[in-house]
């Protein structure tokens, strides 16, 4: 008797887990049609939009100034005045150092004096000639007298011009390495002064590279310094020759530095960029790859609803999740971007979000809540 009970028990359990279970795949047959008693995938469309895609070659460079020279003594003397600071900003021209030239100033107001005497000798020598009373040799003897002393002056005064440093040209002075009253000569340097209103980029990329590069080509740089900040530029040469060891070529770009912000020396990363173009773009998401073929479900509205077409495609670049289409799409094309892999050939299709609209980078993509 207790047996008949225990199997009579186990038949009315397996009956109620027999129910149950069609219950629920009945239920979870009409959350999938939607309520519209068809049998339809909930997926995620979007709508293709523009997006900028260029040929990026990624580099490391160097910053250098745009001029930049040492500040050296041309002669052997004690600084007598220093007439800049540490990083100060001088024009050109601008007296930087004056070395001491009590001896040559001497020299100077002798040969001065002397050129003076020469010129009287010349003018009453020659009232004497134009009377007949002295030689014209002694005429001659006399200016050869005056161009010596004029020819002695000039030497002096260039000499003493060696003791007056000048800017070269405008641009910021680096640390002062000396001090007033210290022996400099030729060599020594003072000071480095830089022109940064404009920065020389130089990158090596490999040979290869040489055909596709060129002058005016835009150049994209970033440094660790201002991590968020993008420095823009452009090509302004391609070295003559390849290194031999290496296989590289050096590429100089100029980028603006009227802000300040780069200093010579900074490592830099480059993007060259090439063949800057707008294409279509679709999120790697909605993207389906079955052996060597690639495509998209196009979704077509249909007089029973939306279905999904198969659409064979061709990639380019992939830039920031989102992928360039070089054929097979047309901008404003919908396709399924979420739910892909449920999604089969002329399938029914329910749209979980409305299409994204707009276009350029910076609108977000409606991905909705597709079916997992």
């Amino acid at each position: 008797m207790q047996r008949w009970l225990f199997l009579a028990a186990t038949g009315v359990i397996f009956a109620i887990m027999a129910i149950a279970v069609a219950v629920r795949a009945m239920t979870s047959g009409g959350e999938q049609a939607g309520g519209w008693g068809g049998d339809q995938t909930l997926v995620s469309a979007y709508t293709v939009q523009s997006e900028t895609f260029a040929d990026v070659v990624e580099a490391l460079g160097t910053a250098g100034a745009n001029e930049s020279v040492n500040v050296t003594a041309k002669v052997s003397d004690v600084i007598a005045r220093l007439d800049f600071d540490s990083g100060a900003h001088v024009e050109e021209g601008d007296i930087l150092v004056e070395l001491a030239d009590a001896e040559e100033a001497a020299g100077l107001s002798e040969a001065r004096a002397t050129l003076r005497e020469t010129q009287r000798d010349i003018t009453r020598i020659q009232d004497l000639t134009d009377r007949g009373v002295a030689s014209r040799t002694r005429l001659d003897e006399a200016q050869a007298a005056y161009d010596r002393a004029r020819a002695r002056v000039e030497a002096i005064e260039a000499r003493m011009a060696d003791r007056i440093i000048r800017a070269p040209f405008s641009g910021v002075i680096g640390l002062r390495n000396v001090s007033v009253g210290e022996l400099v000569g030729p060599g020594d340097v003072i000071a480095q002064l830089d022109d940064t209103s404009i920065i020389k980029l130089d990158f090596t990329v490999p040979e290869r590279f040489l055909s596709v590069i060129e002058a005016g080509q835009t150049v994209r740089a970033r440094s660790s310094a201002f991590p968020d900040a993008v420095f823009s530029g452009e090509v302004s040469q391609v070295d003559s020759r390849i290194d031999p060891t290496t296989r590289t070529v050096t590429v100089r770009a100029l980028i603006d530095n009227e802000a300040g912000r780069l200093r010579p020396g900074m490592l830099m990363t480059v993007e060259l960029r090439r063949d800057e173009r707008e294409s279509p773009a679709i999120p790697g998401s909605s993207i389906v790859r079955f052996d060597e073929q690639t495509f998209v479900y196009l979704i077509e509205d249909r007089e029973n609803g939306p279905v999904a077409v198969r659409r064979d495609i061709e990639l380019g670049l992939r830039i920031a999740g989102m992928v360039e289409v070089r054929r097979g799409l047309e901008l404003g094309d919908q396709i399924v971007s979420e739910g892909v892999h449920r999604v089969r050939e002329g399938g029914a299709l329910r749209i979980a979000n409305a299409p994204a609209q707009g276009g350029g980078r910076g609108l977000e993509i409606q991905t909705g809540e597709a079916a997992q």
